[in-house]
């Protein structure tokens, strides 16, 4: 059982929804257009549209969530077993089956796994805090420096609080594949950091 629910979230996470949604609906290579090639649901939204975007983002999430979620009333997450299943749609997803050099980040299949740990939230509540915090608080540019520092910081509260083997290290494997696909995606950009004022949001408003 630990075996087909870790094949199952591989291939569910090796399936490209935000590549192919922006795809099928407006005829968009999103792997083409932007700079970092990547893809994600942040350029399904840049270059699909909104709805494009959301259709693209939620089921980015729900590769992640389903599998664990499921994984959850059949297995025991307990055991150290349950670790690939954690990790596989994050893996899937990164270097997906039938083109490993053209995974995305893994940021948003990062989220839905996370989310499929429900009851257990607090790793979810984590990442959330620190992507909400560099980017709302303490401003964090470019997007890369900042994924890697919050994942960082993700990874230290999960050890700190979460005393479960498996979503400890799940994690920290989780967050080595996103900051290692940011960094061979960095694009040489400078690191800025700056408090989150007003005229900042006034400078991203059209």
């Amino acid at each position: 059982m630990y075996l087909l629910f870790t094949i199952a979230g591989f291939c569910l996470g090796s399936t490209m929804f935000a590549y192919w949604i922006p795809k099928v609906l407006k005829n968009i290579d999103i792997r083409e257009i932007p700079e970092d090639h990547n893809p994600g649901a942040a350029n399904a939204f840049t270059y699909g549209g909104f709805w494009v975007g959301l259709l693209a983002l939620s089921m980015e999430l729900l590769k992640g969530l389903l599998p664990v979620a499921l994984g959850q009333r059949f297995l025991d997450i307990n055991s150290m077993l349950f670790l690939p299943v954690l990790l596989a749609p994050v893996v899937g997803h990164a270097f997906p089956f039938f083109h490993p050099q053209k995974g995305g980040k893994a940021i948003a299949v990062s989220f839905g796994v996370l989310l499929g740990l429900f009851p257990e939230i607090r790793p979810f509540a984590y990442l959330a805090f620190f992507y909400l915090f560099f980017s709302l608080v303490i401003v964090v540019r470019p997007h890369s420096f900042r994924s890697v520092i919050t994942f960082g910081l993700f990874s230290l509260l999960v050890l700190i609080n979460v005393k479960i083997p498996a979503i400890q290290i799940g994690c920290l494997g989780m967050s080595g594949i996103v900051i290692f696909k940011h960094i061979i995606k960095y694009q040489g950009e400078a690191l800025s950091i700056h408090l989150f004022t007003n005229k900042a949001l006034h400078d991203r408003l059209p």
